[in-house]
C-alpha cells in the first residue's frame, strides 16, 4: 500500500508541476510577444512593491520563463516552486483589482506550488534521478 501511495503522490506532484509550469510559462511568452504593452502594464496597472516598473517587468518575465522550465523538469523543484510563489504573490499584490475567478486561479497555483515546496518534485523528476545516481 505504501508503494502505491508513493506512486500516486509522485503522479500528483508531476501533474501539479506541469500544470503550474504551463500557466506561468505561457504568461511569460505573452509578455515577450508584446514587450511595449508589458512595459506599459507594469507602468500603469501592476504596482510591484519596492521595484521600479521596468525592472519588475524584466524580473517577472524572466521568472515566468525560466522557473517553469525547472519546475516541469523537477530540477531544483523546491527552488522553482518558491520562486514562482514569489512571482504569484507579487502578481496578486501588484494589481489593485483582481476578479474573483482570477484570484481563485492564483490561490490554486499557490497551493500547488506549496505542495512542491514541501514535498519536493517527487520520484518522477530530475531531482530524484540525480539523487539516485549520487
Amino acid at each position: 500500500m505504501q508503494q502505491l501511495l508513493s506512486q500516486v503522490q509522485s503522479l500528483g506532484l508531476l501533474l501539479a508541476r506541469l500544470y503550474v509550469a504551463q500557466v506561468f510559462f505561457l504568461s511569460g511568452l505573452s509578455k515577450l510577444r508584446d514587450w511595449s504593452s508589458t512595459l506599459a502594464l507594469f507602468e500603469d496597472e501592476y504596482h510591484v512593491p519596492l521595484l521600479p516598473p521596468e525592472l519588475a517587468a524584466y524580473l517577472g518575465t524572466a521568472g515566468e520563463l525560466a522557473l517553469p522550465v525547472l519546475l516541469a523538469l523537477g530540477l531544483g523543484g523546491r527552488f522553482a516552486a518558491l520562486g514562482l510563489s514569489v512571482v504569484n504573490l507579487m502578481a496578486v499584490l501588484s494589481l489593485s483589482e483582481l476578479a474573483p475567478a482570477a484570484l481563485a486561479g492564483h490561490q490554486l497555483w499557490g497551493v500547488l506550488l506549496l505542495l512542491v515546496a514541501l514535498w519536493g518534485s517527487g520520484r518522477w523528476s530530475l531531482d530524484a534521478w540525480l539523487g539516485r545516481r549520487a
